[in-house]
């Protein structure tokens, strides 16, 4: 796992994604989640491309509920891109890397 990747949970969403000074992907996963676990290297290869030009969060949905709860996540992986403390754009379910990588790129242009 890329130490690029940060871990939030309820208590320390606000600071962490909503008052970042970047863009942030945040991934909504579980352990038991097999398309999470697929996405997972593809996550960490793109926090170390991005560098400090987009934080990459994740969010067990198993130990934190009311975050998930509060932006409606109903499946996992559910990945959301903030922008300037706002959900800028959703996507639902595995991604191969070109698409990931154009999805946040779109999102914070």
């Amino acid at each position: 796992m890329s130490d690029k990747i940060v871990h939030v949970t309820d208590a320390t969403f606000e600071a962490e994604v909503l008052q970042a000074n970047v863009p942030v992907l945040l991934d909504f996963w579980a352990p038991w989640c097999g398309p999470c676990k697929m996405i997972a290297p593809v996550l960490d290869e793109l926090a170390e491309e991005f560098g400090g030009n987009v934080k990459i969060a994740k969010m067990n949905v198993d130990e934190n509920q009311a975050i998930p709860a509060q932006f409606g996540v109903r499946g996992i992986p559910t990945l959301i891109v903030f922008k300037d403390g706002k959900p800028a754009a959703t996507k639902v379910g595995a991604l191969a890397k070109n698409q990931l990588a154009a999805f946040v790129n779109a999102s914070i242009a």
